[in-house]
């Protein structure tokens, strides 16, 4: 089995590191870990083509769903899980802390978030939207959202209990 595995965790002053690691845990559960970084590309472009054809070979994704750079996941790999499920490919992704979107926003924000009209507002008064769920509901719907780590979405991918 080949893991695509998404997430910001490429931007860490450490990615090599964390990139040996997470190749020697998949290795250890039986899985070829994909990572971006092991491409050779370095325009925007060829990243971009490169990390799609490392999705299309994998036979699913495991992603870092924690925050980056704000309240969300990462933008690039909100666009893999996505592309990901489109193309019929299990997707497992992983958080470190557990919580609903609204805790998430709150904690990110620093202070509880308002109410107006039974609705939760944001600092910058928008809604947030709370059905429950630990990310945005179209992350959280389709694919299977685990509190933990690599290993955690690694485990639930293997059992069959991807989204």
């Amino acid at each position: 089995m080949k893991a695509y595995l998404a997430g910001p965790d490429v931007f860490r002053p450490d990615a090599l590191e964390w990139a040996a690691q997470a190749r020697a845990l998949c290795r250890r559960h039986g899985v070829e870990a994909l990572v971006p970084l092991d491409g050779e590309a370095l325009t925007a472009e060829g990243i971009y083509f490169q990390n799609v054809a490392m999705i299309r070979a994998a036979d699913g994704v495991l992603a870092n769903l924690d925050a980056f750079r704000g309240a969300e996941p990462d933008s690039g790999t909100s666009f893999e899980v996505g592309f990901a499920l489109a193309l019929g490919k299990p997707v497992v992704g992983y958080v470190s802390t557990a919580g609903t979107t609204p805790e998430r926003v709150a904690r990110w924000q620093g202070g509880e978030l308002e109410e107006a009209d039974g609705k939760l507002i944001d600092r910058d008064g928008l809604i947030v939207e709370d059905f429950g769920l630990p990310l945005n509901l179209m992350l959280a719907v389709p694919a299977r959202i685990v509190v933990g780590g690599l290993e955690e979405a690694l485990v639930a991918l293997l059992s069959g209990r991807a989204g």
